[in-house]
C-alpha cells in the first residue's frame, strides 16, 4: 500500500512539472510576442518622427555652375542652376543675365518649366524678344532717343523707330555678366552678378557699376535685386523681362490666366508707345485689373492688338509693396509680385507669331506669354512730373522685386 502511495505521488509530481513546464514556456512565448510588439511599436513611432521631422525641416539649398557655352568673339558663357530644396529650380546664365528656365511644381507637385527661352546659347546669340534677360540701362522706351541733364543733351542708340527700347541695341541683355558670387546659404541660394557700363555705351553718360542680385529662398520666393553707382550723372531704369507662362512654356497662350495688378492708374501713350505725360484711371477700361480677371476676357478691346503698358502702382515709391498676381486655373500655379518700384509694365506677349522656336522645338504662340516687369515709368528723363531716374555720384541705385509662388 505504501509503495502503491509512493507511485501515485511520484505520478503526481511529474505531472506537475510537465503542467509547470508547459505554462512557462506559454509564458515565455507571450513575453516574446510582448517585447516584439513593444519594439515594432516604438520603432514605428521614431520612423514616423523622424519623418516629421524631415517633412519640417528647410529643403537642401543647391548651387551648381556650369560651361553653357562661348559667344561669337569667343567670350565664356556660364549657366548656373540655382535649387530651393521645395520644387523650385532657376537656370541663369552670365550672357544677358538671363534666366533661362525657371521650374515650379503645379498643384499635384508635379514642377514645370515656366519660362520661355531656349535650350542653348545659340538660340539667344540669334536674336530674340528679351527672353528672361536683365535690361538696362533704361528699361522700356526713352522718346527720341535722347534726354537733357543739368542743361546738357544726351543723344542715345535708336533701335525702335526714332526711339530707344531696352537700353539699345547693346544692352545689357547682350552683355556677359560677371559673377561675384554663386553660393547656398542656408536660407537662400544666392547668384551675384555685375557689369561695369562703360561711359558713353548707347549714348548713356557716366561709368555704371552694376550688381544685380537673384536668390531662392526657403519659403518659395525668387528675389532680385538691382544695385548700380555712377562717376556722372546718368539715368538708370533696370528690369528682368521673363516671359511667364505658369501652364508651361510653349504650351499655348495665357489668355485663361487671372491677372491682377495693384494699380488704379496707367500712362497713357501716343502712336509711338511714348508716354505723353498723363495719368489716367484704369477704371471702365479693358485696362482694370484691381480684381482677378482673365487676360482674354478683353483683349480684342485694346486696339494695338493686346497690352503693352505702363500700370502706376498704389502705394509708396521706394517701399516694398503689392504689384500683380498671377494665377493659373488648370495647373494650380499662383505668382504674386511685389516691388519697390513705382510701376510695372504688362506685356501680353503681342510679338510673338508662332514663328520662333524655343525649347524642344515648342513654337511661340501670339499671347504665349505675359511679362510684369517692375519698372519706373517710360521715358521718365523727358517727364519731369515722373518719379526721378537720374542718378549721381555719391547715390546709389536699388531697387528689389520679389516673385512668391504657390499653388491653390
Amino acid at each position: 500500500m505504501l509503495m502503491g502511495l509512493y507511485i501515485q505521488a511520484r505520478e503526481y509530481r511529474i505531472m506537475d512539472y510537465r503542467i509547470s513546464r508547459s505554462l512557462r514556456m506559454k509564458k515565455r512565448i507571450l513575453v516574446g510576442v510582448v517585447l516584439t510588439a513593444v519594439v515594432v511599436y516604438v520603432s514605428s513611432c521614431c520612423e514616423m518622427k523622424c519623418c516629421a521631422k524631415k517633412c519640417k525641416e528647410p529643403g537642401k539649398m543647391s548651387v551648381k555652375t556650369e560651361q553653357f557655352g562661348k559667344t561669337a568673339d569667343g567670350q565664356q558663357v556660364d549657366i548656373v542652376t540655382l535649387t530651393n530644396g521645395k520644387g523650385l529650380t532657376a537656370r541663369i546664365m552670365t550672357y544677358g543675365g538671363i534666366i533661362v528656365s525657371f521650374e515650379a511644381p503645379d498643384r499635384s507637385g508635379k514642377p514645370g518649366d515656366i519660362v520661355l527661352g531656349f535650350d542653348n546659347l545659340d538660340g539667344y546669340l540669334k536674336g530674340n524678344p528679351y527672353f528672361g534677360a536683365i535690361i538696362g540701362r533704361y528699361g522700356n522706351r526713352i522718346g527720341g532717343a535722347k534726354f537733357t541733364l543739368d542743361g546738357k543733351e544726351y543723344k542715345l542708340a535708336k533701335n525702335e523707330g526714332e526711339n530707344i527700347l531696352h537700353g539699345g541695341a547693346g544692352g545689357f541683355d547682350k552683355v556677359v555678366w560677371k559673377i561675384e558670387k554663386a553660393e547656398a546659404k542656408s536660407s537662400k541660394a544666392e547668384l551675384k552678378l555685375s557689369y561695369t557700363s562703360k561711359d558713353g555705351e548707347e549714348g548713356f553718360p557716366g561709368n555704371l557699376k552694376c550688381l544685380v542680385t537673384y536668390a531662392l529662398t526657403s519659403d518659395n520666393k525668387l528675389e532680385m535685386k538691382y544695385e548700380a553707382t555712377t562717376d556722372k550723372p546718368t539715368v538708370v531704369n533696370m528690369t528682368n523681362h521673363a516671359y511667364w507662362n505658369l501652364a508651361g512654356a510653349g504650351s499655348g497662350d495665357v489668355l485663361g490666366h487671372e491677372l491682377t495688378i495693384n494699380a488704379d492708374k496707367y500712362t497713357p501713350v501716343d502712336k509711338g508707345l511714348i508716354p505723353t505725360g498723363e495719368l489716367k484711371d484704369v477704371k471702365d477700361t479693358p485696362l482694370d485689373f484691381t480684381k482677378p480677371m482673365t487676360i482674354g476676357a478683353r483683349i480684342k478691346q485694346i486696339d494695338i492688338g493686346g497690352y503693352d503698358h505702363n500700370y502706376v502702382l498704389n502705394g509708396k515709391a521706394g517701399k516694398l509693396k503689392f504689384a500683380a498676381k498671377v494665377y493659373e486655373p488648370t495647373s494650380g500655379r499662383v505668382m504674386e509680385i511685389q516691388t519697390t518700384e513705382p510701376g510695372i509694365q504688362f506685356y501680353s506677349s503681342i510679338g510673338l507669331n508662332g514663328s520662333l522656336k524655343g525649347k524642344d522645338g515648342k513654337a511661340y504662340v501670339k499671347y504665349g506669354a505675359l511679362c510684369l516687369e517692375t519698372q519706373h515709368y517710360p521715358d521718365s528723363p523727358n517727364k519731369p512730373t515722373f518719379p526721378s531716374t537720374v542718378l549721381r555720384p555719391g547715390e546709389k541705385y536699388e531697387t528689389t522685386t520679389i516673385h512668391t509662388f504657390s499653388t491653390k
